[in-house]
């Protein structure tokens, strides 16, 4: 408890908000609700399909702790997340875990504990251009790439320094140069590339990845959380050793 106090304190006095400590393993049962911050615009992860439904393959992962944890994978409530508010809305105590595309990382330790990883993302390289099929053949090539990102530095590193980079300021910039082909290829997270592939079936990842990433669970800091994440991380075990979590893999496409 102690140690997600400072944390949450550190976190308050930088965004000016107070908290509250719950979501304990007993507290989550008591109200017979699990709450969980997700994503909702970021297929295949988390996204509403045809029917207006929330689906995805951490939609799938948190009914299945639900259902663990409460008996049903009904119990639960979802709320969507922006990236720069996903650790603010654990530490506050707005959602009881986050399974949201949040990748390890020391930073990020600090203040919440993971699990073990429940995919490998990493950054990716996608294109409709036959003639790429892999690193080497985007030497004479543009590549739309965020501005900012870790992987100009990768691309230049294993390609080279006078490499052809656009960069731009979102994904959606870079997926409309692409489709206008001022761009031959782009860079980004496999599983966002991987949403992007499916409802663009001519285009094609590259094998190769420019970087690993795993994605995780992330729950709060202290004693008082011990249970739940120890029962948030037998649901990961179990879905490893099982099969079923490579098996929503496979359904939503991700390589």
């Amino acid at each position: 408890m102690l140690t997600r106090s400072i944390a949450t304190l550190i976190l308050c006095f930088c965004f000016g908000v107070t908290s509250s400590l719950s979501g304990t393993l007993k507290e989550i049962q008591a109200k017979g609700k699990l709450r969980v911050g997700v994503k909702d615009n970021l297929a295949p992860l988390g996204f509403y399909n045809s029917q207006g439904q929330l689906v995805g393959l951490e939609i799938d992962l948190a009914r299945e702790i639900a259902r663990e944890i409460l008996g049903s994978s009904e119990a639960i409530e979802f709320y969507p997340m922006l990236n720069q508010d996903r650790l603010k809305a654990l530490l506050e105590d707005k959602v009881d875990l986050l399974i949201a595309d949040l990748t390890i990382n020391q930073s990020r330790s600090r203040l919440v504990n993971f699990t073990d990883y429940y995919y490998l993302d990493g950054t990716g390289i996608i294109t409709s251009d036959p003639m790429i099929e892999k690193l080497s053949d985007l030497l004479e090539k543009k590549i739309a790439v965020l501005k900012g990102s870790s992987a100009i530095a990768a691309l230049k590193f294993y390609l080279s320094k006078d490499i052809k980079l656009v960069e731009v300021q979102s994904y959606l910039e870079g997926f409309e140069k692409l489709e206008s082909k001022q761009v031959d290829a782009m860079v980004a997270d496999r599983s966002i590339l991987v949403g992007w592939r499916s409802d663009h079936p001519s285009y094609h990842l590259l094998e190769q990845r420019l970087s690993v990433a795993p994605l995780a669970i992330a729950l709060p800091k202290g004693i008082a959380y011990n249970e739940l994440q120890k029962r948030v991380a037998k649901v990961i075990q179990s879905a490893k050793q099982s099969g079923w979590l490579k098996q929503r893999i496979t359904y939503w496409g991700l390589p």
